[in-house]
C-alpha cells in the first residue's frame, strides 16, 4: 500500500482507497490513478495482483463488483472508472476535473464516453503492458479504425481548444482516460501524424505517467 500526495515524498492521511490490478496491464486502473496524481488529491494505493488467489480472497472486502478499479471513500464503494471519475469530479468541483465550459464539458464527456465503451478492435488487438515493446508490429483492420478514430478525436480536440491537453491548457478527466491508449501507441509502435504525436509526448512526460511507469517497472522485475 502507498499512499500519492501529489506524487510528494511524505505520508497524509486520506479517506480515499484507491484499489488497482498491475500496474503493467491494468489499462482501467491506470485511468483513475493518474487522475487523482495529476490533480494531486491525496490517496492510499491499495494493489492487488491480478488472476491469483490472493487477489479473489481478497476483492470482496473493497468491491462488490470483484473488479478493479474501485475507490474506497470512508463506507462508501465507488466502483467502474468512469463512474469514479464523475464522483471524484463532483468531490473535488474546485479542481476542474472536466472542462468549466458547458459546451466544451458536454464534448469531453463524450470523448470520454466514447473511450470508456468503444474501441474494441484497438482493446483486443493492442492490449495493455506498459514496460512491452512490439517491433514490426503489423496493426490488424479493426483496430486501425479505431486508431483513425482516436486520432481524429485528438486533432479535433488539440485544433478546437489550443491544447497541450485535449480541452486546452488543463489536464481534464478525458486526458485521463487516454492515457492507457498513449501507452498503447508507445508500445506498439503506432505511426500517427504530427498533432497525436506531440499529445502522445505530452501525456507521457507528465510526472504522474512516469511515476505509474515507475510502478509498473517493479512488477517485471
Amino acid at each position: 500500500m502507498q499512499n500519492h500526495p501529489a506524487l510528494k515524498d511524505h505520508k497524509v492521511m486520506s479517506d480515499l482507497k484507491l484499489v488497482i490490478g498491475n500496474k503493467n496491464i491494468s489499462s482501467w486502473s491506470f485511468r483513475p490513478w493518474i487522475l487523482l496524481t495529476q490533480f494531486g488529491i491525496p490517496f492510499e494505493e491499495i494493489s492487488l495482483k491480478l488472476f491469483t488467489p490472493e487477489y479473489a480472497a481478497i476483492i470482496d472486502k473493497y468491491s462488490p463488483s470483484k473488479k478493479v478499479p474501485v475507490l474506497n471513500d470512508g463506507d462508501l464503494r465507488v466502483w467502474d472508472s468512469l463512474s469514479i471519475a464523475e464522483y471524484l469530479a463532483e468531490k473535488y468541483a474546485e479542481k476542474g476535473l472536466w472542462p468549466k465550459d458547458q459546451i466544451a464539458r458536454a464534448k469531453a464527456r463524450s470523448v470520454t464516453a466514447e473511450m470508456h465503451s468503444g474501441f474494441t478492435g484497438l482493446r483486443s488487438n493492442l492490449s495493455m503492458n506498459f514496460h512491452g515493446r512490439k517491433s514490426d508490429f503489423s496493426v490488424p483492420e479493426d483496430a486501425k479504425k479505431d486508431i483513425d478514430r482516436i486520432q481524429t478525436l485528438w486533432e479535433e480536440c488539440l485544433s478546437s481548444y489550443g491544447g497541450p491537453f485535449l480541452f486546452g491548457q488543463n489536464f481534464s478527466i478525458a486526458d485521463a482516460f487516454y492515457a492507457p491508449v498513449v501507452s498503447r501507441f508507445i508500445t506498439y509502435g503506432v505511426k500517427l501524424g504530427p498533432k497525436a504525436s506531440e499529445y502522445v509526448e505530452t501525456i507521457s512526460n507528465l510526472p504522474s505517467y512516469k511515476a505509474w511507469g515507475e510502478g509498473a517497472k517493479l512488477e517485471i522485475n
